[in-house]
């Protein structure tokens, strides 16, 4: 039997990594910032880059050029925007007030940092000064300077005065025998003294700010050639975590190294710490270890095991509870006392190629990506099934029309067919194409798929009960097929391709019916419910109308200020469609008037592909920075 698309959540379902409001309207044009939808994502790669807020009920971290504030008990989520590139680092002061995220640009150009005002949301100032991109942040412990350190192109370290809004001093960040300074973190009460470490070298810094300048101290670390990774500050020492799983303890006042363990290799490299008030520390390392040790030797009392290599320690109050943030872009929450995890959000951690709706029903969808497929519950934003393929691509998924299998097209051009229920490999269609498989459709009767490939081919298999069987070879495009649609009755079906081309074939005697073509690498094609008429989209910004009887365009507008247009779908009903692409932005159209109604602001990469749920409750988007968006579908008068 084929699943029930229709019940509630099956399988194994973990929490998603939503982070966000439940799902909120798309804001009209012109109000970007009115409302949010819901997220499903996390930048698990940057380095303490998930922090906990002291008020105990918030977390915060970065995805893309976006700082997003999550409620912990609601999950409501709200976006701070400013940035213009990627975020490289982010933190938050110690009484919460304040938050600060760095950002990366082009080498010679520089980089930002923004001061945000966390209660009200809103950006303070902006200081640009760093080349390249911002390595790390840090707030002194009463909120009079903000501590900045700046990439491998810039090197430096700046003091910025939190109240007047401007620098202090600055000074290179590394003597020239070591390596590059990577993080920087201030001491915990004096403001003037903070420390910066990286590739062999810690400095103890003092500010001098009747002079205006700051003073460094090189600590004393012995033979040790280490890259210094990460830090954790207490009252008179600071600990440092090394590439080579070693921690040091190094005293404040005379910059000497107190500590050095573990003695027994026990970590293969320390990525993060923190440190607890009773003076133990917690060790996340590159191996996905989350260890609690004690003592000067760094003996391990208890440890984890997590998904991917642990670039989060983020503690909750006084500690009683800690939030892990790892580098598959999982969040996990972990008692103290008991030291068990929890996972309570993940997501992609590679760009989402493209997402589906089963048949008739708006409560669970599809994704894929790098390594794997997952099935997600609508309503609950909750992971029910992941699908790992390791080490390929997944361009495109489709579910057959009777519920039995997921089937993918694939970047080894293999087309594999999944049971949505466990995730059990049902088939593999060797072969299918030559340089990947691009993009797929099944038609309604799940007895045939149609698939489209890097070379250009357009193939049509026939699928039994224990055999695919090629029926057909359609060679006429040249570059890779983008999008495949198939008509209602499933005799003809709609190809777009890189080489501007983008042809309606009959699938019963396997044959060109017509040909647009246009000054446009062809993205997406959708039918008009009433298939006498088809729009498409591309690399020229702009939605084109076309008749499918004689191939005679009808009409053109212009679909984005900025880039291609990647992703396009259209209601049941034909009265609306969507798109989306490189201008980052969800576009609700009216297909009569060929007018944009409804904007929704919220993706910080490039919009990859986009549906409508099959009852018009949601429009789900996603986008090369592993994002999911869930927008609620607007009341339309």
């Amino acid at each position: 039997m084929g699943l029930n698309w229709g019940r509630g959540a099956v399988g194994w379902a973990e929490s998603s990594r939503c982070r966000g409001s439940l799902l909120a309207p798309l804001p009209p044009p012109h109000a970007a910032h009115a409302q949010h939808p819901s997220l499903l994502s996390l930048a698990g790669h940057i380095i303490c880059g998930l922090i906990c807020h002291p008020d105990k009920e918030h977390i915060l971290y970065p995805l893309g050029c976006t700082v997003v504030i999550q409620e912990l008990d609601s999950k409501k989520q709200t976006f701070l925007r400013g940035h213009t590139d990627n975020i490289s680092c982010i933190i938050v002061s110690r009484d919460g007030a304040y938050v600060a995220s760095g950002q990366v640009t082009f080498m010679g150009f520089k980089a930002d940092i923004i001061l945000w005002d966390f209660q009200k949301q809103e950006l303070l100032a902006r200081f640009s000064l760093h080349k390249g991109n911002i390595k790390d942040l840090a707030f002194s412990p009463n909120n009079r300077y903000l501590m900045s350190l700046g990439g491998q192109d810039d090197g430096s370290v700046v003091v910025w005065d939190v109240a007047k809004r401007e620098g202090v001093c600055g000074s290179p960040a590394s003597p020239r025998s070591a390596g590059n300074a990577t993080v920087v973190v201030c001491s915990t009460c004096r403001d003037e003294i903070f420390v910066t470490a990286g590739s062999g070298t810690i400095r103890v810094w003092e500010l001098d700010l009747a002079n205006k300048k700051i003073r460094p101290t090189e600590c004393q670390i012995g033979k040790l050639k280490r890259a210094m990774i990460c830090m954790a500050d207490g009252d008179s020492v600071f600990y440092v975590g090394t590439s080579s799983g070693d921690i040091l303890q190094v005293n404040t006042n005379n910059k000497v190294m107190t500590e050095y363990g573990p003695l027994k290799k026990k970590f293969s490299s320390v990525s993060t710490l923190l440190l607890l008030k009773t003076g133990d520390v917690i060790v996340g390392t590159g191996g996905g270890v989350v260890a609690l040790c004690k003592g000067s030797n760094y003996k391990i009392m208890k440890q984890i095991q997590v998904h991917g290599a642990v670039t989060s320690l983020t503690r909750r109050g006084q500690g009683h509870q800690f939030f892990v943030g790892t580098s598959e872009c999982q969040i996990y929450r972990v008692n103290y006392t008991e030291f068990k995890e929890e996972l309570i959000a993940a997501c992609h951690n590679e760009a989402v190629h493209d997402i589906v709706f089963p048949f008739g029903s708006s409560k669970v969808f599809a994704t894929c990506s790098k390594n794997d497929i997952r099935v997600w519950h609508t309503p609950e934003n909750k992971e029910l099934l992941r699908i790992v393929v390791p080490n390929l691509t997944c361009h495109a998924i489709e579910i057959m029309r009777d519920g039995r299998s997921i089937i993918s097209a694939w970047n080894d051009g293999k087309i594999r067919a999944f049971t949505p229920e466990t995730g059990r490999l049902m088939y593999v269609i060797n072969h299918a194409h030559s340089l990947g498989v691009t993009a797929i459709a099944a038609t309604s009767d799940s007895k045939r798929i149609v698939s489209g490939g890097g070379e250009g081919q357009v193939r049509i298999w026939e699928i039994g009960e224990r055999t695919q069987k090629l029926m057909e070879v359609l060679k006429e495009h040249v570059c890779a097929v983008s999008c495949i649609k198939i008509k209602k009755n499933d005799q003809e079906c709609v190809t777009t391709s890189l080489d501007r081309t983008c042809i309606v074939w009959d699938i019963v005697r396997f044959v060109r019916k017509q040909m647009f073509l246009a000054n446009t690498l062809f993205k997406c094609v959708c039918y008009h419910p009433e298939v006498y008429q088809i729009i498409t989209a591309g690399t020229d910004r702009k939605v084109a109308y076309w008749e499918v009887f004689d191939g005679s365009p009808i009409r053109e507008v212009e679909g984005s200020a900025s880039g291609t247009i990647n992703g396009m779908d259209i209601t049941s009903d034909g009265e609306h469609f969507v798109t989306g692409g490189d201008d980052h932005l969800v576009k609700l159209w009216d297909y009569n008037e060929g007018a944009v109604t409804h904007v929704g602001v919220g993706h910080s990469g490039n919009v990859t592909r986009l549906k409508i749920c099959p009852e018009k409750k949601y429009i789900v988007s996603v986008s090369a920075d592993g994002a999911i968006l869930l927008w609620k579908y607007p009341e339309l008068h």
